[in-house]
C-alpha cells in the first residue's frame, strides 16, 4: 500500500462525505495531489463549494448530487473517470473528521514532489552553464528554486531559515563536462602562469577569486601559495611559489610535482589576469550550483526528512552557491542586490496553517465537567499543538 496514495485518496473521500471539511482545508491545492485525477476531482470539489452547492448546508445528510456534480465537473478535465471510483475514495477514508490530517499527508508529498522537481531543472541549467560558458541560466532557477522554498515553509508553518543537516547527503564531487574540462584547466594554468611573471596582478584577482574557485585541487593549492605570499607581502616568482609549496607539503604529499610547476611557469603569455579570473569564477559558479542542486536532490528524495527540516537544509545546501555568486558579481563591477522585502501574502490563516500540520496524537478524554459547550470549536477545526520536526 502506498502511504502516499492512500492519503489522497482518504481526503477526497472525507470531503465526499462531509463537504464541510473544505473548510479546514483552504490550504491545500488542487496541483498538490500526485494523480492527475485527484487534482481534477479536488478542483471540482472546491468549485462547488464556491459556488454554494447544496450539499454544503445539507447537514448530516448529503446528497447524492454532491457526488455525481463532482464527477461530471471533473470529467471536464480528465480522462477515465467512472461514477464507481467516488465510491472506491469513500471507502479508503476511514474517518472523515480526521481530513486535515490526511491533507497534511497530501501537502508533505507535494513538498517532497515540489523541491526534487526545482532542484532538477536547476541540475539541468548548471550543466548547460558549464557547456556554455554562462551563468544566467543557472542563477535564474536558483532564484527559483530559492523562492519556492519560501513559498513551501508558508504554507507548511514553518520559518525559511538555513540549517545544516546532521549528516551532510552523500553527493561525488561535480567536475566540468568533457567538452569544457581542458578549456577550464588551460585556463587555470594560464592565470597561475601570469601572477607568477606579473605579481603586481594579484591585486586585481585577490579580492574574489578563491582556491576552492578552481576545478583541479593542485591549481587551487598553488593560487593558495600565492595567496600566502601576496598577504605576507613577499616576493612572487617561481622560486618562491616552489618552496611555498614545499613548506605547505604539497610536493611531499603528491599533490603537486616539480614538473608540474615547471610547466605552469614556462607558459606565461600576455594576458589579463583579471580576464582569466572572471572565466574560473564562470566555471566556478556552474560546478557550484550543479553541486547544491545535487545535495538539494538527495535531501528531497529522502523520505524520512520532514517538510521542515527539507525545507531548511535546502536553503542551507543552497548557500554555497550564494557566496560563489556575490563574489561573482564582484568580479563584474556588480554589487549584490541587497534582499527585497517580503511581500504581504494572502496566505492561509494560522489556524489552517497549523490544521495542516496536526499530528494525529492520541489525546486524553475530557472529563465530563471539562466537555465544551454547544459554542465551542469542533474538534476537526481545533488542531492539537504542534511538535517539532
Amino acid at each position: 500500500m502506498n502511504p502516499l496514495l492512500s492519503a489522497e485518496q482518504a481526503v477526497l473521500g472525507s470531503v465526499l462525505l462531509d463537504p464541510g471539511q473544505l473548510a479546514h482545508l483552504d490550504w491545500l491545492a488542487p496541483d498538490h495531489f500526485y494523480r492527475p485525477i485527484h487534482q481534477a476531482l479536488f478542483a471540482a470539489l472546491r468549485k462547488l463549494r464556491a459556488e454554494s452547492h447544496p450539499a454544503v448546508a445539507a447537514g448530516e445528510r448529503v446528497p447524492l448530487s454532491w457526488v455525481t456534480d463532482a464527477v461530471a465537473e471533473a470529467s471536464h478535465h480528465v480522462r477515465g473517470l467512472t461514477a464507481v471510483y467516488p465510491h472506491i475514495l469513500i471507502s479508503a477514508c476511514p474517518r472523515p473528521e480526521h481530513a486535515p490530517v490526511y491533507g497534511r499527508m497530501v501537502l508533505e508529498g507535494a513538498i517532497h514532489r515540489s523541491v526534487t522537481a526545482h532542484a532538477i531543472r536547476l541540475h539541468q541549467a548548471a550543466r548547460a552553464a558549464a557547456l556554455q560558458g554562462e551563468v544566467e541560466g543557472a542563477l535564474h532557477h536558483a532564484d527559483v528554486l530559492a523562492g519556492v522554498l519560501e513559498d513551501l515553509a508558508r504554507r507548511w508553518g514553518s520559518e525559511p531559515r538555513p540549517v545544516a543537516p546532521a549528516t551532510p547527503p552523500p553527493t561525488a564531487p561535480v567536475a566540468p563536462p568533457p567538452v569544457r574540462a581542458d578549456q577550464v584547466a588551460e585556463d587555470e594554468q594560464f592565470l597561475l602562469a601570469v601572477l607568477v611573471e606579473q605579481p603586481k596582478a594579484m591585486d586585481e584577482v585577490v579580492g574574489w577569486l578563491r582556491p576552492d574557485d578552481f576545478a583541479d585541487p593542485a591549481h587551487g593549492q598553488l593560487y593558495r601559495c600565492l595567496g600566502a605570499l601576496h598577504h605576507r607581502g613577499e616576493p612572487i616568482d617561481r622560486i618562491t611559489m616552489l618552496w611555498e609549496a614545499q613548506r605547505r607539503g604539497l610536493l611531499a604529499d603528491g599533490t603537486l610535482t616539480t614538473e608540474q610547476l615547471t610547466a605552469i611557469c614556462d607558459g606565461a603569455g600576455a594576458s589579463s589576469a583579471e580576464w582569466l579570473g572572471e572565466q574560473i569564477m564562470r566555471s566556478s559558479v556552474a560546478r557550484t550550483a550543479a553541486a547544491s542542486a545535487r545535495a538539494i536532490r538527495a535531501l528531497a528524495e529522502n523520505e524520512t526528512l520532514a517538510p521542515g527540516r527539507l525545507i531548511s537544509h535546502a536553503l542551507h545546501a543552497l548557500g554555497p552557491l550564494d557566496n560563489v555568486r556575490a563574489r561573482w558579481q564582484t568580479a563584474n563591477g556588480h554589487q549584490a542586490p541587497a534582499p527585497s522585502p517580503t511581500p504581504p501574502t494572502d496566505g492561509p490563516p494560522t489556524a489552517q496553517v497549523h490544521a495542516a500540520l496536526a499530528r494525529s496524537t492520541a489525546r486524553p478524554a475530557a472529563r465530563p465537567s471539562e466537555c465544551p459547550g454547544p459554542a465551542s470549536t469542533s474538534s476537526a477545526a481545533r488542531p492539537p499543538s504542534r511538535t517539532p520536526g
